[in-house]
């Protein structure tokens, strides 16, 4: 059995949801209490034994690379003033043994086309995609780890899910499930009177290297995109798909509701500013 041992972060996006801010900064270095986005997917990758992170970038997202290099200067700096904490922090951005990866997706031509672009990196092994947008908060484990876990105990390829109200389905791919709870159909953002299930995939995919094979043969939809969701539904029928229901709480921090949910909620949580800000929110 061949470990799971990539994960793909498809960045490539314009976060036109968060303009002005991110026209010169990608959104997925935008911070969560003090960490980007992008930092905390990698954290949760980490967390699940993955070896390599594989960023599919744009042209305007130099910043993600420039996150997981080294800074001299700063470091210097920080070790002439005697900064430790600060400088572990930064030291830490891609934990140790960890290794990155980055390739340009030339155009934007959806996600299933940004996972295709990871190809030649992956190669010919299962492997996990990312989304940085859905931060899912869960103190006690990983929702990638217990979905790899998954995979090597039963070699089952996994979609993480949750439960959404049926007037949201037209926003989500949506999974249906047979009697043994085996993912048998995935649809694209159904209208809500024509779904099936009311279980959303969220950001978490465990996958076979055979994706990439059935991502070349999807056919454009609109706008001459590709999307991930025809690929593994070609899939469906010859490799088992389980979902997996996970632990903690997703924040859609592609959304500025949830990405200021999610700044509360760690910010509450947080040993130095927590009972501070517990304070002013019961000011408001």
């Amino acid at each position: 059995m061949q470990l799971v041992q990539s994960v793909v972060l498809p960045v490539a996006g314009l976060g036109t949801r968060f303009l002005p801010a991110t026209k010169a900064i990608p959104k997925e270095m935008l911070p969560v209490l003090d960490k980007p986005l992008i930092q905390l997917a990698v954290e949760e990758a980490y967390k699940a034994g993955i070896k390599q992170v594989v960023l599919v970038t744009s042209a305007s997202k130099r910043a993600i690379e420039d996150h997981f290099d080294v800074n001299f200067e700063l470091e210097a700096t920080l070790i002439a003033r005697n900064k430790t904490a600060m400088l572990e922090a930064v030291r830490a951005t891609l934990p140790n043994g960890m290794t990155l990866a980055v390739v340009r997706q030339p155009k934007a031509l959806g996600l299933g086309h940004a996972v295709l672009c990871a190809a030649p990196i992956v190669g010919n092994q299962p492997f996990a995609v990312m989304l940085p947008d859905d931060f899912i908060d869960d103190t006690q484990g990983s929702c990638l780890a217990d979905m790899v876990a998954l995979y090597n105990k039963e070699q089952a390829y996994s979609l993480a899910v949750e439960e959404v109200p049926r007037d949201k389905t037209d926003k989500y791919g949506v999974v249906s499930l047979d009697t043994n709870g085996r993912i048998t159909a995935m649809v694209e953002k159904p209208k809500p009177e024509l779904a099936t299930s009311t279980l959303a995939v969220v950001g978490r995919y465990v996958l076979p290297a055979q994706t990439f094979d059935a991502l070349r043969e999807v056919k454009e939809g609109a706008g001459g995109e590709i999307q991930l969701t025809d690929g593994i539904a070609s899939l469906l029928a010859s490799h088992c798909f389980k979902p997996h229901r996970f632990n903690g709480v997703r924040f859609d921090c592609g959304s500025k509701l949830g990405y200021l949910q999610a700044n509360v909620a760690l910010g509450l949580r947080d040993g130095e500013i927590g009972t501070s800000f517990q304070a002013w929110l019961k000011t408001l």
